[in-house]
């Protein structure tokens, strides 16, 4: 994720005050010093870092802090909360007409992802707010941007407004306006079309449409890979249309990730979503306080509830977990749980929701292509295997057999079966616990045994890849 190098760098300052029982001056010193070089590194603009830094730093040499109980845990709280302020507090929502048809314009410059977007963005509000879009395709510029659309509106079952190139975008608004009437559609997604840099006919263009269709939102997307140019985008943007929120795509790249630190400090313009992939499902509103704690390595459990309520039957859950704690889980369990996964999104993406598991998978190999290996393993096992694992355990020609079928090592086949064992016992210890034993800062330290048999260091080639 975009963030994936500031939030190292910030775990990495920030352990310099943890675990300390008392702090002094000079301890607070060296802390700042290291979060002002990593927020510079990450591309934040730099009047952003020098008043964040400002801030925290006022906090931190506080008597409270200095004098009381956990100091480096209460700088981190305020560290998390400045950050969050940065990024603007709370997730802001769009708004809708009271009546009638809402319209949002979608803006922005070539390439930022705006096609894309504004598919995501109409499939996102269809499952989430049941709202019936209508998708509208302005831009009559860019080569292939009208069929662009049409083909994602056919990828999503939502139908998408378009009269080609030859129109002006102001005349197709008009004749959009009324399909949108007659058919009755709530929301109208108007997509702009955009340059590869800002100039007086784009803009001319866009303020027309807006005069015309009073939208209710007007959502610049930004990419998050252009750093601080992103800032002047928005500046430019901003002044000639008044934007009320931004949608910044790419934050799946390799990139520093500095302008969402920047853009609601320095513009005012709050971010409303973030587009995570190239998946059209992979977009979500963008909440300051969860994207904070992912930063910090503290997880984003809400996020992660969010994705499991969205892609899993409850019941079918429940009846995963009464099977798991019985003994009962078995392989075609296992192939029903990572299509669950699958469904989520990457399993790398899912593991740094988990509070504490950004740290410990730090030198794993977690690749989602392990998820069709273990399926292609699954997938060489007779019925009877699948439904009945004691089989394959008991049997090494059994295990031979299914790692010719499915082109594996035995070895791997053995990795499987291990993983099975371990989810198994691991459910089974769960179910004994004591509710209010848990330690919320390290569950797994609270189950039997720290949460399943230890591993001898430096004990086998595998050490460092990920287990299912």
């Amino acid at each position: 994720m975009a963030f994936d190098n500031l939030s190292d760098r910030l775990q990495m300052s920030l352990r310099r005050v943890t675990g300390k029982g008392r702090l002094t001056e000079k301890d607070i010193e060296a802390m700042m010093r290291e979060v002002r070089l990593s927020l510079l590194e990450a591309d934040v603009n730099f009047k952003v870092v020098k008043q964040f830094t400002k801030k925290v730093k006022e906090q931190a040499l506080g008597e409270k802090i200095l004098k009381g109980l956990n100091p480096g845990q209460q700088v981190v709280k305020i560290v998390h909360e400045e950050l969050k302020q940065v990024m603007g507090d709370k997730a802001e929502p769009v708004t809708y007409k009271n009546q009638g048809i809402t319209s949002f314009m979608m803006v922005g410059l070539q390439g930022a992802g705006k096609t894309t977007t504004a598919g995501k963005l109409a499939n996102l509000l269809k499952k989430k707010e049941a709202k019936k879009p209508l998708l509208v395709a302005l831009d009559i510029y860019r080569p292939a941007a009208v069929e662009q659309l049409v083909t994602i509106g056919e990828q999503l079952g939502i139908p998408v407004f378009e009269k080609g190139v030859d129109e002006k975008p102001i005349d197709i608004a008009k004749q959009a306006l009324a399909y949108a009437k007659e058919h009755d559609h709530d929301l109208m997604i108007c997509d702009t079309a955009g340059r590869l840099h800002i100039n007086e006919e784009l803009m001319g263009e866009l303020r027309e449409l807006k005069d015309y269709l009073q939208p209710e939102e007007i959502l610049l997307t930004i990419d998050a890979m252009t750093g601080q140019d992103a800032i002047s985008v928005a500046t430019s943007f901003n002044e000639q249309l008044t934007i009320t929120g931004a949608i910044l795509t790419k934050l799946d790249g390799d990139t520093r990730g500095g302008a969402a630190l920047s853009l609601r400090e320095v513009t005012n313009i709050p971010i409303k979503y973030m587009g995570l992939g190239e998946k059209l499902d992979q977009i979500e509103v963008f909440h300051p306080e969860r994207m904070a704690s992912r930063i910090l390595g503290m997880g984003d459990v809400l996020t992660l509830v969010d994705k499991v309520t969205e892609n899993i039957d409850e019941e079918d859950m429940m009846s995963m977990m009464e099977k798991m704690m019985s003994g009962s889980f078995n392989y075609n369990d296992f192939i029903k749980q990572m299509k669950w996964i699958k469904r989520m999104g990457s399993l790398g993406g899912l593991m740094k929701l988990i509070p504490g598991m950004n740290k410990m998978t730090k030198n794993m190999d977690i690749d989602d292509k392990q998820l069709v290996q273990v399926e292609a393993i699954i997938q060489s096992m007779t019925k009877a295997e699948r439904k009945n694992p004691k089989l394959i355990e008991q049997s090494s020609s059994r295990r031979r057999r299914i790692a010719r079928g499915s082109g594996k090592k035995v070895s791997e086949v053995n990795r499987l079966i291990d993983s099975l064992e371990q989810q198994t016992r691991m459910m089974k210890q769960m179910s004994k616990m004591d509710p209010n034993s848990i330690n919320p800062n390290n569950p797994l330290g609270s189950l039997p045994n720290g949460g399943g048999k230890k591993q001898k260091k430096g004990k086998g080639k595998n050490k460092n890849r990920f287990r299912f």
